[in-house]
């Protein structure tokens, strides 16, 4: 089965498995899918990652994080660029998630960074992803929708 978005597959398979309450899921790999996880990996919001190279693509299995409640860490997860409508950006327009809270995936000529790299290495590119979480954040990202004021150009990167 091809899939159209498998950035989207991604993320709707982790963001699925986290909502149901699964300890791990498996997701068909590729070098892109494994950079986005393993920065997911850096920055806490997953457990970790293993690749299984048991087929001829192999799979990724992500070991999700849950808080001591049983929430998921992963609050929101959301994809920015689609392949109908892609997002760029340069390193003086870089979206702030949560207004600093969250993580932005961004995919450079340097390669698959957070927004906080891609500012310290001043370079720009396609928006990914969007990535929320940390303690009582939840709650936060609807109101931050709601009061969000944005300075976007053509697009507004921040909804």
């Amino acid at each position: 089965m091809q899939i159209t978005d498998p950035i989207a597959d991604l993320l709707t398979r982790i963001r699925n498995a986290s909502t149901a309450k699964h300890p791990s899921v498996e997701i068909p790999a590729s070098n892109m899918k494994k950079a986005i996880c393993q920065i997911l990996v850096d920055e806490g919001y997953i457990k970790g990652m293993q690749v299984k190279n048991d087929t001829v693509q192999g799979t990724i299995v992500v070991t999700l994080k849950y808080q001591a409640n049983g929430e998921p860490v992963i609050a929101g997860l959301r994809r920015v660029s689609k392949p109908g409508l892609r997002i760029y950006t340069n390193c003086e327009d870089m979206p702030k998630v949560m207004k600093g809270l969250g993580t932005a995936i961004i995919s450079t000529s340097k390669g698959i960074m957070t927004d906080k790299a891609a500012r310290a290495a001043h370079v720009g590119g396609e928006v990914l992803a969007y990535v929320c979480g940390k303690k009582g954040v939840k709650d936060n990202v609807e109101n931050w929708k709601k009061t969000h004021r944005h300075s976007c150009r053509r697009h507004c990167h921040c909804r």
